[in-house]
């Protein structure tokens, strides 16, 4: 991965809305969600959201595929991937790492 595509998408996260959509999608699965559905579930107007979405898909973190007159959004997993691979490429000095335990909510 080249160091402007994850400055891309690392910034495309840095904002609170578009982390709440990806983190969103990430969860639901490669089956995605309709955008109205995400709108009514973050609470967020579908104007607002369809630039959000517009955004993270332009840095390719989702992707979107018509059905009807609906368009499904989904995480792409594999940039997911990808990203996190270059972020922990060299980890550690070569050691095992260690996993955090996940808080609560």
């Amino acid at each position: 991965m080249e160091s402007l595509a994850a400055v891309e998408r690392l910034c495309a996260l840095a904002h609170e809305t578009r982390l709440s959509i990806f983190r969103l999608l990430v969860q639901v699965g490669p089956q995605g969600v309709n955008a109205g559905a995400i709108a009514q579930q973050l609470n967020i107007a579908l104007p607002t959201l369809s630039f959000h979405l517009s955004h993270l898909s332009r840095v390719g973190l989702i992707k979107g595929r018509q059905e009807s007159r609906f368009i499904f959004y989904a995480a792409d997993y594999a940039a997911m991937n990808e990203l996190l691979a270059y972020l922990t490429d060299n980890c550690c000095q070569g050691n095992q790492i260690v996993h955090v335990q996940r808080r609560s909510r």
